[in-house]
């Protein structure tokens, strides 16, 4: 089990090959390569966690299954949080005893991620439902140092969840999905 402060910026990626590109150029090498990812948050009914910024997931990552909490973050121009996250063997048992400690599955979404590092961070390229969005994780200075050598400006930070995202993209579209998987959402999975 690890607990750490997590430091992140997301950005939408305008031309995903163009930036698989620039990351071998800016010194990354991909460490994990497009893998699906499926993840449902949990929250007690009257929304607690939720109300007190926090997040409880459970992700299957291609085969592999984890358990994290985010404690309230701060959010200004990067977002920082605690986050504490360990594997789990069997991710249906586990969502049995969320659900039997009085927890509900309150959100899904899905993407497909490739990972990148150059050792002191990383940087990762997703593919949504809602589109496609990349995070640079890592020490603040460095993040801002990352951003500048991939183009991205610091006007097109967001520390928005993808949850958040999710909720703007319907406000914006008027998309009736209730979470943010690709046969909910109607876009196909590019695999």
């Amino acid at each position: 089990m690890s607990s750490n402060k997590e430091v992140e910026i997301k950005f939408r990626i305008g031309n995903v090959r163009e930036l698989t590109r620039r990351l071998p150029a800016a010194g990354f090498r991909q460490v994990t390569r497009r893998t699906h990812e499926m993840n449902t948050l949990y929250d007690f009914s009257d929304r607690r966690l939720g109300k007190r910024g926090e997040l409880l997931r459970l992700r299957k990552y291609g085969s592999e299954w984890l358990l994290t909490h985010k404690a309230k973050g701060a959010a200004g121009r990067h977002k920082t949080r605690v986050e504490t996250q360990t594997k789990v063997a069997d991710g249906g048992k586990m969502d049995a005893i969320l659900q039997a400690l009085g927890f509900v599955p309150t959100f899904r979404y899905e993407k497909f991620r490739s990972e990148w590092s150059n050792g002191k961070g990383h940087v990762v390229v997703d593919h949504t439902p809602i589109g496609e969005f990349g995070e640079i994780e890592g020490p603040p200075r460095w993040i801002d140092r990352v951003a500048k050598r991939l183009g991205i400006e610091r006007k097109d930070y967001i520390t928005q969840t993808y949850a958040d995202l999710f909720y703007e993209w319907k406000r914006r579209t008027g998309g009736r999905a209730e979470e943010m998987t690709f046969r909910a959402v109607g876009r196909r999975r590019k695999v």
